[in-house]
């Protein structure tokens, strides 16, 4: 179940392990219930149940300050750190093991039709306040620092920090 495994990843990035205490805890913890609200509203969508998906994102907007688009896709292991002013397209997706901190956009860019969107690889890490706009491919293993834009593609293993954003 990839709800588990969202909890298990949150686990790691607070106590560097997973214990039943530890997953406690993170359950209890600030952004979880965005993250619990995002996996009920996709398996909503995949059983045919789109008006209740639209309720579950809709109040996990009120609850939680964080709007993530009903067709967005992300890989088990994606974590909301703190989803307060997170914001991310509709078309995003995104592989296993994305961590995502506070005021991060993840965005479309109108370079004319069709809405270009961001494609995340696995275990990125992205800061808080960064922005993440138009068709970008971000590689595995990256690291965006807080408050980088990031508008060229990110390869394989690097950190990029700064406005535009640029690899360390």
């Amino acid at each position: 179940m990839r709800l588990l495994e969202d909890l298990k990843t949150k686990c790691r990035c607070y106590y560097g392990e997973v214990t039943p205490k530890g997953l406690l805890k993170v359950a209890l913890s600030d952004g979880t219930s965005a993250n619990v609200l995002y996996r009920v509203a996709q398996k909503l969508r995949e059983v045919h149940l789109g008006p209740a998906a639209v309720v579950c994102s809709e109040f996990s907007k009120l609850k939680n300050g964080c709007l993530i688009g009903r067709n967005a896709e992300f890989g088990e292991g994606f974590v909301l750190m703190h989803p307060h002013g997170v914001i991310i397209n509709s078309g995003v997706r995104g592989g296993r093991n994305v961590v995502v901190e506070s005021g991060v956009v993840i965005g479309a860019a109108r370079n004319g039709l069709p809405v270009q969107v961001p494609t995340l690889g696995d275990d990125v890490f992205i800061g808080a306040g960064a922005k993440i706009l138009g068709p970008v491919k971000v590689g595995n293993n990256v690291r965006i620092g807080a408050n980088a834009v990031v508008v060229k593609d990110v390869p394989d293993g690097a950190t990029v920090v700064g406005i535009p954003a640029r690899v360390l």
